[in-house]
């Protein structure tokens, strides 16, 4: 499976060799259809070294590695036919270590309020996970959708409406509920939405909704979640929240959103995050973050509570080249434990 991706990428990048002038936007997510041109393809992606410096001691205390190595291709081929293609290359997410496929979808473009998505690509949920990774103001998405928003990425059925001209967009799709790399097993699908309205030329606000069978061979148990979201735009001051509650089933198997780690979940559980940015100058950029995510609504005390806050600074050397340096600040509340972390990322687009 590796060699036959492999060969693809080498394929796709021969034949961009004379097929760059493609314009469109270079996230990885599959809301981003705005006005690809017609001259075929665009190659893009984006690499994330970094080191990670953990307080809490240990063999394993620092460590360099890398977030994400993406490459990718998209583009139109046929009047309102247009497609994306992404692959991971970093071995530090997924499950098995290799490149894989991670987007693929074909986007039938003609009539703005009803595009048709049909593919592998991100679940219509939540303003984090919908934020390109290359474009995150902190290194680490919030806690709550890495844990809660899993699978973050699926096969399915789309249809959205809107762009960023407009003051409502619209995202619904009909999706498997089992992820990547992992064949679905059963009858039923995972029905997926989210809505965003413009109230003002500064304020955003938005809601997700998600209802779905998580457990493998089960056509029984549901889960349901839903989020509330804003985003505000004053000037040089951006602010972002999120709130996110999740019921019912789930399953252990499916893997956290970018690469974490799953935590045991009870029945009910929520989290929040809320994250302040200033753009100093073209250049500097400073970042406070602060959110708490609970596994379990129904037990308190056991230790399972998480808060955090992150302090850090974006760098912009120009629209392609960016360092982050983020202190990230675990508040324990029952346990005693110091493991705050340091995280410190170079990004290159391309």
């Amino acid at each position: 499976m590796k060699s036959k991706l492999y060969t693809l990428l080498i394929i796709t990048l021969l034949f961009s060799i004379n097929n760059t002038t493609a314009q469109g936007c270079d996230g990885d997510d599959p809301v981003g259809t705005d006005s690809l041109s017609k001259a075929n393809i665009k190659v893009f992606g984006y690499l994330q070294p970094e080191y990670d410096y953990h307080f809490e001691g240990g063999d394993n205390e620092n460590t360099f590695r890398f977030r994400r190595a993406r490459i990718g291709v998209r583009g139109e081929v046929y009047q309102d036919f247009s497609y994306y293609f992404m692959l991971e290359a970093s071995p530090f997410i997924g499950s098995t270590g290799d490149a894989y496929l991670m987007d693929a979808f074909v986007t039938y473009t003609k009539y703005n309020w009803a595009k048709v998505s049909l593919g592998s690509f991100k679940q219509p949920f939540s303003l984090d996970v919908a934020t390109p990774c290359n474009s995150l103001t902190t290194i680490d998405r919030s806690i709550v959708a890495d844990q809660l928003v899993a699978p973050q990425r699926d096969f399915g059925l789309m249809i959205l409406g809107g762009n960023k001209y407009t003051k409502f967009n619209y995202w619904f799709a009909i999706m498997n509920g089992r992820g990547l790399q992992v064949k679905d097993d059963n009858t039923k699908k995972d029905i997926i939405g989210r809505v965003t309205y413009k109230v003002t030329n500064n304020l955003t606000i938005g809601g997700s909704f998600r209802y779905g069978y998580p457990i493998p061979n089960n056509e029984e148990d549901t889960r349901t979640s839903y989020g509330g979201e804003f985003l505000l735009q004053l000037d040089k001051l951006n602010l972002q929240g999120e709130y996110i509650y999740d019921e019912g089933a789930y399953f252990s198997g499916t893997a956290g959103g970018c690469g974490s780690t799953p935590v045991a979940l009870g029945e009910r559980r929520d989290g929040a995050y809320l994250m302040a940015s200033y753009n100093v100058d073209e250049n500097i950029q400073p970042v406070f973050k602060y959110e708490f995510f609970d596994p379990n609504l129904d037990l308190k005390d056991d230790g399972s509570y998480m808060e955090r806050m992150t302090i850090g600074i974006n760098y912009f050397f120009n629209d392609k080249v960016r360092f982050q340096l983020n202190y990230q600040a675990n508040i324990q509340t029952v346990v005693n434990v110091d493991d705050d972390v340091l995280l410190a990322q170079v990004q290159l687009k391309f």
